[in-house]
């Protein structure tokens, strides 16, 4: 995930509250700050009734956003998701407490694939928590053909007039440009970003919004389609006749966030108790029926409802995972892309 999460996660889990045991029944509690819609309230639920821990959560849109906050002072926070690339940030700035969930037995259930925190090859901090990949949600009816990617997509909008949405997040533009001129999404290098804003710069006529609140507008068909999060699954699941999603040919972005314990957590004990609990499949699959992500948890992917565990949108095939790329933290380097977005949101 990267910048935002997408109105799919922001509209209204803003705080969870169990009402389910009375409030004598709790005996301590755990305070989680995730992304917003981001886990299944059943989940929570579940913890609570098994450990009598009382969970508290908040939510943020984006990984700046979390950080901002915990570097600016708020105390009380046990448990953050970050993406992989602020969980390297975090690592730098010691933000992160070590739990040892690599020695705990659920541990043999994580995919070793989707240990990709530079600072964290062994999980010994963080559990990798979900993943999912940033595609093309589109209407079929609308663009009266399913699309296979970027340049087929953009062809068939110009030869009928029609516009899309891209993601209002830099790196993940950019990241579209790169890619569509066989550059890493990681990359610096002035001449190659130059490349990747022009090719951008040369879609703009056919843009209708730099946007994350897309998914109605493909639903209604008012756009033939929008660069979007496999989330966006559920719209595909729910409207399976006029509605499509697609990674693209040319390849695609992935995101992965990993559950973390920060060194600053009040309830440390109960936040490793929380790691602990949801390296269990059961669990992992009950939060993915209702986010329609992928799970780095294997035995979990065949305890999900069938459409999820068929899909190869959100279980992509090893052919397709070969053709994602994932953010890096590019450290003072993030100055160029400034600069080059800069032009791409000008540009008329």
């Amino acid at each position: 995930m990267t910048t935002l999460k997408s109105a799919l996660r922001r509209l209204s889990l803003i705080a969870f509250t169990a009402l389910t045991l009375p409030a004598g029944a709790f005996a301590d509690e755990l305070n989680i700050y995730n992304w917003g819609e981001y886990i299944n309230p059943a989940v929570l639920q579940k913890f609570e009734e098994e450990t009598k821990i009382k969970v508290n959560l908040s939510t943020y849109s984006s990984n700046e956003e979390m950080l901002a906050k915990i570097q600016g002072g708020a105390s009380g926070y046990d448990i953050v998701f970050p993406s992989v690339h602020m969980q390297d940030i975090m690592s730098k700035l010691d933000l992160l407490e070590k739990t040892d969930i690599d020695t705990y037995e659920g541990f043999k259930n994580i995919d070793p694939r989707f240990l990709r925190a530079k600072s964290d090859p062994k999980g010994e901090y963080c559990l990798p928590y979900a993943f999912g990949t940033v595609g093309i949600l589109y209407n079929r009816k609308v663009l009266g053909k399913d699309v296979v990617g970027w340049k087929d997509l953009l062809a068939t909008v110009k030869e009928k007039g029609l516009k899309i949405t891209l993601l209002d997040d830099m790196r993940e533009v950019l990241g579209v440009g790169l890619i569509l001129n066989g550059h890493s999404v990681n990359s610096t290098n002035a001449e190659e970003l130059q490349q990747a804003a022009d090719t951008v710069i040369a879609m703009k006529p056919y843009v209708a919004a730099f946007t994350y609140d897309s998914r109605p507008m493909v639903g209604s068909g008012d756009v033939a389609a929008a660069h979007f999060f496999v989330g966006s699954m559920i719209d595909v699941f729910g409207n399976p006749k006029d509605l499509g999603y697609v990674i693209p040919e040319e390849g695609a972005t992935m995101y992965q966030e990993d559950i973390c314990v920060l060194k600053s957590a009040p309830n440390k004990e109960n936040a490793r108790k929380f790691l602990q609990f949801y390296t269990r499949p059961e669990i992992a699959a009950l939060n993915v029926s209702q986010q329609t992500n992928g799970t780095p948890n294997v035995p979990a992917r065949q305890l999900t409802p069938e459409n999820i565990k068929n899909s190869k949108e959100i279980n992509p095939t090893d052919q397709t995972m070969e053709r994602l790329q994932i953010f890096q933290d590019l450290g003072a380097g993030l100055r160029q892309l400034d600069r080059v977005w800069t032009k791409v949101k000008t540009a008329q």
